[in-house]
């Protein structure tokens, strides 16, 4: 893990990761949508209104795959003191806000043809816009705090404590009986969806996860610049003030 705390041998890292990332995240994406929107079948009860589901399925994962790694980089900013955890989790808070708001918006969307409602506050739609505040809860304290550690540590604490968010938001429609149908994908066994539906709908969580982690490798390059900008100016400023 300590191999990587080095910014330069990150970026090296990054810089190296980026392409292939991109290699595979188009394919996933033009692949994805053509059979999700042309050439996937109709649900014999919701019809064409299905094709929303590769839409919004696939960021609301990503979603929540960006809040584990959220916790992740916050356990370790706290425990470990590791040197880039802090600009990790930072990094990662915007991305995953916008992937949930992208879920909402998209779920709302399936909703009002489906259920005839726009929004409903059952246990799933309620937990994911928790999700969400989480995520814009931890951007506000990192703008809240002048000094970056401090930012830093109680960001991490509250990502921390949120992170009990996640198997309610998964096992929300199990342990309630709401608007939401029981988990058709992730559930133990085989899945219930036809594979016709099922080879669309991984494409795109194939894209949107290659997508998740460009946007993320290079938020981390610009924290770093940042950072590296912010040392070089105090510098200064210590070496105009011995002057």
């Amino acid at each position: 893990m300590h191999r990587f705390a080095n910014p330069a041998r990150f970026l090296r890292l990054a810089r190296a990761l980026q392409p292939w990332l991109l290699a595979v995240t188009l394919p996933c994406l033009v692949a994805g949508l053509y059979y999700g929107l042309f050439n996937s079948p109709i649900d014999y009860q919701q019809k064409d209104t299905v094709r929303i589901m590769y839409v919004h399925v696939p960021a609301a994962w990503t979603a929540m795959f960006g809040y584990a790694m959220l916790a992740v980089a916050s356990a370790i900013g706290l425990i470990w003191k590791h040197p880039l955890a802090d600009l990790a989790g930072k990094a990662v808070a915007p991305i995953g806000a916008g992937f949930t708001a992208i879920a909402l918006a998209t779920g709302s969307l399936w909703g009002k043809p489906t259920w005839g409602t726009w929004w409903v506050w059952d246990a799933r739609l309620t937990s994911v816009v928790v999700l969400l505040f989480l995520y814009l809860g931890y951007i506000a304290i990192w703008n809240a705090f002048e000094q970056p550690q401090r930012a830093a540590k109680a960001a991490a604490v509250l990502a921390l404590v949120g992170i009990v968010n996640l198997p309610i938001i998964k096992f929300s429609v199990d342990w309630w009986n709401t608007l939401h149908q029981p988990a058709s994908i992730t559930r133990m066994g085989a899945s219930a969806i036809d594979p016709a539906m099922l080879t669309p709908l991984l494409l795109m969580a194939g894209a949107y996860m290659g997508l998740f982690l460009l946007l993320f490798l290079l938020r981390m390059r610009v924290e770093l610049a940042e950072r590296r900008v912010a040392a070089l100016q105090l510098a200064r400023s210590r070496a105009g003030e011995a002057r």
